[in-house]
């Protein structure tokens, strides 16, 4: 009996240690874990044609045609290999989508 009274004591503070332990364990490791895989399926789901990446085994190159979960994927000129999307690391550089061409008006025939 004496036993049960010294632990009913120390309950509350040991359940409040194990409370704050999970907080720190979710603000520490969960929550930037489920942020950066948030980053990474937009970062996959933006690739295009001519973007310029490098894969997880550390290959350059350029992605030449888009499939559901396959790419294909340009090393060097004319040398092309299939690769899944989810073996892209990033993205180098971003193929630069050209603008319309605006039509300027003529300036005024001086005579």
């Amino acid at each position: 009996m004496i036993f049960l009274q010294a632990t009913g004591t120390r309950f509350p503070s040991i359940i409040v240690f194990y409370v704050a332990l999970l907080v720190v364990f979710y603000f520490l490791m969960i929550r930037p874990q489920q942020t950066q895989r948030r980053r990474r399926s937009e970062m996959l789901g933006k690739l295009k044609k001519g973007d310029r990446i490098v894969t997880m085994g550390g290959l350059h190159a350029t992605i030449h045609d888009l499939e559901d979960d396959t790419l294909t994927l340009e090393l060097a000129p004319n040398f092309r290999v299939k690769a899944d999307r989810s073996a892209i690391s990033y993205v180098r550089s971003r193929k630069k989508e050209e603008a319309p061409p605006t039509s300027t008006p003529l300036p005024p025939v001086i005579r």
